[in-house]
């Protein structure tokens, strides 16, 4: 299977419809991605806000990788999702793998950090398998429906 990373389409709206039906996806969008239209605003959102990858396997729209907040210091905050059908296949790993490679030799950053609920085992090894390594727990740092989630942060440096 041929991993890769591009830029976002207009016409990569049908996928980034699909992903955002799954309910653990719903959440990573700034709103409720259920149309159409709201699929293409999504991906004309990330013009101006740092950058963001579709991620393909074999051509087909199947994830995204994004490097945002980049900040005076070279640092940048990384996440990534891919669609359910997809999981477990090392794809996220590789898709983080290569957009730290592409912020640390093409952007110039020299820290990357992330985080996931600690109820995200599933995120927490993409992390970890990615070469970010744990920096700690950020208790309560989310709310979601009104429960708060603890946090893992995780880090990664041009010189790891």
């Amino acid at each position: 299977m041929h991993i890769g990373l591009r830029e976002w389409r207009e016409d990569d709206a049908p996928a980034v419809l699909r992903a955002f039906q799954s309910p653990d996806l719903r959440d990573q969008a700034p709103w409720p991605v259920v149309t159409p239209q709201d699929a293409v605003g999504w991906i004309a959102s990330w013009h101006g806000a740092g950058h963001a990858f579709a991620v393909t396997a074999d051509d087909r729209v199947v994830g995204n990788v994004a490097v945002t907040k980049i900040d005076g210091h070279g640092t940048g905050w990384v996440s990534y999702w891919v669609v359910p059908e997809v999981r477990g296949r090392g794809i996220a790993v590789a898709a983080t793998r290569r957009l730290a490679r592409w912020a640390f030799d093409e952007r110039g950053l020299f820290r990357l950090e992330l985080a996931h609920r600690t109820n995200n085992p599933a995120s927490c090894r993409v992390a970890t398998r990615a070469g970010f390594r744990s920096e700690g727990i950020e208790r309560g740092e989310l709310c979601y429906g009104g429960v708060r989630y603890d946090v893992e942060r995780h880090a990664r440096l041009a010189t790891d």
